[in-house]
């Protein structure tokens, strides 16, 4: 029995009307009409449930040539396939604008047969199958009662977080994700001893099979969403330059900002949290970037003007006009992340971010200098977060002037917040929903990089030069 596969991102119907107003305002019909605009969204609704065609990686271009890395790569996945008798697909591709990507096909959703004995893992845990993960104890909600090591298993996400951890069955509403193999007994799952950690499930049949990089080269490959590296190269940093992070965890664009400047200058990390802190610092050690600084700090707060507080050579607060860059991937709803097959947020929380990114980017004027180029980028898909913020910013600060970006592989902003096209041309919003249902399985060189520049996260970023 065939499992359908295709099904759209699980939201409260507030969340779901706000986002489709943003994709049907009366500027985007007025473009695009009535009947294309509520095409989008409904494929945006879609495509949100659902893994990119392509897993992207950034290489480590400062220590290794791409060739190199490429070379090692194909080694390790030609291992894996020939080892597991997976017939896993060996091609890996580098990209034509970005020399630092490799991109691997993600192939699905394939014709996986349902099988009779369930296992249920949280929604979490299911979004990270879907992306090439095997099943850890911690993500196990519920399995049958005389589960053992070497049963052959269906796996399904419980998408409304209704499944009691310990359940032997559960009936409420759940996505197929693939079949595996169960490594350990029901009772080393659902132990009294504390905390369960290890593989529980090694997914063999998995709904999009791709390559798991758990472990893999770990100081030469990252794994990092495409938008996520176009904005380290629309950030254009110079060897020698001091940059800054505002809100950097994990670090995967802090370690990539280091590494376009060859190891040489300053990058400074900032990041609330302690724990994401140290994150990137044991990123940055792994990935042999030493120009690095992270600090636990809320970049709110990260700017002074009161000399009495020192020149920042010690870490924040730091004087005005400190930096020659600044990226700001702002704290964001998350709407544009993939796959998520349910997005539990109220709209009060969807809303709640705008607030807080004017703080940070007001923070971010004040630290840039006067000639220095700010970068300002979310991975959601709502006008309030992102095209009216830019309009918000060009009016609040006239010192301030949109840039075109390099490289441009998105599409343009969209219509809605009062930008001129001539503006909007300026952005670059990475949209998955237009190549949504586009065949995949294609040889063509064009159809592979049309694809992996479209089929991503939904992203946005923009450009400014302070005057």
């Amino acid at each position: 029995m065939e499992v359908p596969v295709f099904h759209q991102i699980a939201m409260k119907p507030e969340v779901r009307e706000h986002l489709r107003h943003v994709y049907t305002n009366n500027e985007v019909v007025c473009e695009v009409g009535m009947d294309e605009a509520e095409r989008a969204f409904e494929a945006l609704l879609s495509c949100l449930s659902h893994p990119p065609l392509f897993t992207c990686v950034r290489a480590s271009t400062h220590l290794h040539t791409l060739q190199d890395i490429q070379h090692r790569l194909q080694q390790h996945v030609t291992q894996i396939s020939a080892h597991e008798g997976s017939g896993f697909p060996v091609a890996i591709h580098t990209h034509p604008q970005l020399p630092d990507v490799l991109l691997l096909p993600v192939h699905g959703p394939r014709c996986v047969d349902l099988l009779g004995s369930e296992v249920i893992v949280g929604a979490q845990c299911g979004n990270a199958v879907l992306r090439g993960a095997h099943v850890f104890s911690p993500g196990v909600l519920s399995t049958p009662k005389f589960l053992k090591s070497g049963d052959v298993v269906s796996v399904w996400s419980d998408i409304e977080g209704k499944c009691t951890r310990g359940a032997k069955e559960f009936h409420c509403k759940k996505v197929f994700v693939g079949n595996g193999v169960s490594q350990v007994d029901r009772s080393e799952i659902f132990c009294s001893d504390g905390p369960v950690k290890g593989l529980a499930i090694r997914m063999t049949e998995p709904l999009y099979q791709s390559l798991s990089f758990d472990g893999v080269l770990t100081d030469e490959l990252f794994l990092q969403n495409l938008p996520s590296v176009v904005v380290g190269h629309v950030l254009g940093a110079h060897p020698g330059e001091r940059i800054l992070d505002m809100c950097a965890a994990p670090g995967g664009k802090t370690t990539h900002i280091a590494a376009l400047m060859k190891n040489q200058g300053t990058v400074v990390a900032l990041e609330k949290i302690r724990s994401k802190m140290e994150k990137i610092i044991q990123n940055a050690k792994s990935l042999k970037l030493d120009c690095i600084q992270a600090y636990c700090c809320n970049s709110v707060h990260a700017v002074t003007s009161d000399p009495a507080q020192g020149n920042g050579a010690d870490g924040p607060p730091y004087p005005e006009e400190s930096f020659d860059r600044i990226l700001l991937d702002a704290p964001c709803s998350g709407l544009g992340q993939r796959p998520n097959m349910t997005y539990s947020w109220s709209l009060k929380e969807v809303c709640s971010y705008q607030p807080l990114q004017r703080k940070l980017f007001t923070t971010a004027v004040r630290l840039l200098k006067k000639g220095g180029v700010l970068v300002y980028s979310t991975c959601t898909v709502t006008l309030a977060e992102n095209e009216e913020q830019v309009s918000w910013a060009l009016k609040t600060f006239p010192c301030l002037t949109l840039q075109p970006q390099v490289p441009h592989l998105g599409s343009e902003g969209l219509p809605g917040a009062g930008l001129s096209h001539d503006r909007r041309r300026l952005l670059q919003r990475f949209r998955p929903e237009l190549v949504w249902g586009r065949a995949s399985q294609s040889n063509s060189p064009e159809t592979h990089d049309q694809l992996a520049n479209n089929d991503t996260i939904g992203f946005f970023i923009a450009k400014f030069i302070k005057r």
